[in-house]
């Protein structure tokens, strides 16, 4: 075989890797799916029938809808500020005179590093001394201590392709530092800080050991809720609950990978 033949055999070998591998990664998500529209009363194959009692079930008003309240609004608060914050942060890294940056920029990324149990109990201790345990409020800033380094990370790779000086010209022409950045900057990183926010919220969304440390009963999210219905009894209402947040991840999975292709066109099309 010549070279050029070598080369093509292994590149549809990896592809064939790759495919593969996904496809055994999903496939124990997927085969969770059909078993939510069971009409059984357990987990079990073959499906006796279907129905969609169990999504009746989870979406009536009860726990489950009353944990999903909690979480979208925990989360879509702590994604507001960690999107506030992250990006302020990057904006700050950006303009590469910060002193003591790689350290600062350690501190801010530690939350992404440090196990969640020692961040949880952390945060119970601290949050025990400022009365904030057993409330939302205190669950929304938790969230969003994790929540902004994920911000932090998209943005500043955004900032990448930001020519700085587009700031200082809009300075120089009269406009304030919050209207140069949103008529200049925002728009470029635009994808980068829609993409932070999603994973923000996902985290947020998908968060449960700083929950139990410092979430009482009336701060139950999901992962919560899901967490001790395997605990105490398993029905298919935790399967229905699962596939909707499977469909939830995927959406932002693909959100994610658009916005991202989107920016490295967006990144390429001045060098052309």
């Amino acid at each position: 075989m010549n070279h050029f033949t070598l080369c093509f055999i292994s590149r549809n070998l990896l592809r064939l890797f790759g495919l593969v591998m996904i496809v055994f990664m999903i496939m124990p998500l997927l085969a969770v799916v059909p078993i939510s529209f069971s009409s059984g009363t357990f987990l079990s194959y073959p499906l006796p029938g279907l129905s969609l009692r169990w999504y009746e079930k989870v979406f009536s008003a009860g726990p489950w809808l009353q944990a999903l309240r909690n979480s979208l609004l925990v989360g879509c608060a702590s994604t507001l500020l960690a999107t506030l914050l992250g990006t302020l942060a990057a904006m700050a890294f950006a303009r590469r005179n910060l002193p003591g940056a790689t350290s600062l920029l350690a501190l801010l990324i530690s939350p992404m590093i440090i196990p969640p149990v020692i961040s949880g109990l952390g945060m119970y201790f601290l949050f025990g001394q400022l009365g904030l345990t057993g409330t939302l409020t205190g669950m929304i800033l938790a969230h969003t201590v994790l929540a902004t380094p994920f911000v932090l990370i998209n943005v500043a790779a955004s900032l990448q392709g930001l020519d700085m000086s587009l700031l200082k010209a809009a300075a120089m022409s009269g406009a304030s530092p919050l209207r140069a950045f949103i008529n200049v900057a925002l728009p470029i990183i635009a994808p980068g800080v829609i993409s932070g926010a999603l994973f923000a919220f996902m985290t947020s969304f998908d968060e449960i050991v700083v929950v139990l440390f410092i979430g009482g009963p009336g701060q139950r999210t999901l992962p919560r809720q899901m967490f001790d219905g395997i605990r105490d009894t398993i029905d298919p209402s935790i399967v229905a609950m699962s596939s909707f947040l499977l469909v939830v991840g995927l959406a932002g999975l693909l959100t994610t990978t658009w916005l991202s292709l989107r920016s490295s066109r967006n990144l390429k099309q001045p060098a052309a």
